[in-house]
């Protein structure tokens, strides 16, 4: 049978940031400036963490990229193509679930297939290979408010792949979880993504999480925001955040961190601590 994973282009994607800066102009208020020229290339199939003091403009930037923000000066290219609106193409998980409460665990993740006008046959196929990928397959029928936080970003997580996008954009998609649920989230994650080979950015304030998912680790400094540092991630899956390499590499990124959490707290030395 024909999918919606053969009918629609689900082939990774690039990601060009060129030159993109942000200055927001709040009511009665000065000018803030958000983001500096920021320049970055993600490659199709690539996942890259983006880490860096709060307020440094982490959240905006992967929100230009999503669409749902407009740089203000600059441009966001996905193969070739501005950004200048959001599009199912570049599915969007949240910190805060973004679930529709209305809605059952099923009806929520078969949300962007219906937008996508696939065939009620398809979507069921489709949603219920999803949600035995994520661990749900019992809670198909069961209310957003019974569920727990992990499982809630569990549906939030199925929802997005479901629909095939060549892009995945993520906001400390697990950043109000436990640390047990937010390991076992991340392992989810990191077998999705293999499984599909979607192009991942992830936005995350914990080294050990960037370190743990990705290629490539993006160092953004205080605001506002441009690259410091492009880290190259060469340490073979499954990793271990115990083991020597990956140690020496945690204490390498907090090493230039340190300079830019102090400048975001006025300079008082504050310590990122990993998860």
């Amino acid at each position: 049978m024909t999918t919606i994973f053969d009918k629609t282009n689900s082939k990774a994607k690039g990601i060009r940031i060129k030159n993109v800066s942000k200055i927001f102009f709040p009511e009665n208020d000065e000018p803030v400036e958000a983001l500096k020229p920021v320049n970055l290339d993600i490659h199709p199939g690539e996942f890259v963490a983006v880490i860096g003091p709060s307020g440094c403009g982490k959240s905006t930037l992967l929100n230009i990229v999503a669409g749902f923000e407009q740089a203000t000066a600059g441009s966001v290219l996905v193969d070739g193509e501005k950004v200048n609106k959001p599009d199912i193409d570049r599915g969007m998980v949240f910190q805060q679930y973004a679930l529709f409460p209305w809605l059952n665990v099923q009806e929520n993740v078969e949300f962007g297939l219906k937008q996508l006008n696939v065939p009620v046959n398809e979507r069921a196929e489709i949603v219920t290979s999803f949600l035995k990928l994520v661990g749900l397959q019992d809670f198909a029928n069961a209310r957003i408010d019974s569920l727990s936080g992990g499982m809630k970003q569990r549906v939030a997580l199925a929802r997005v792949f479901c629909t095939n996008p060549s892009i995945i954009l993520m906001d400390e998609p697990f950043g109000a979880l436990d640390a047990l649920t937010r390991s076992m989230l991340q392992k989810e994650l990191l077998s999705i993504w293999q499984e599909y080979e979607k192009t991942v950015m992830l936005i995350t304030h914990s080294v050990q999480e960037a370190l743990v998912l990705a290629n490539r680790v993006v160092v953004i400094t205080s605001r506002p925001g441009r690259v410091k540092l492009n880290i190259k991630v060469d340490l073979p899956y499954p990793r271990d955040p115990k083991s020597m390499a990956f140690r020496e590499l945690e204490s390498d990124i907090l090493d230039q961190l340190t300079d830019e959490i102090a400048k975001s707290y006025g300079g008082q030395s504050q310590v990122l601590m990993a998860d």
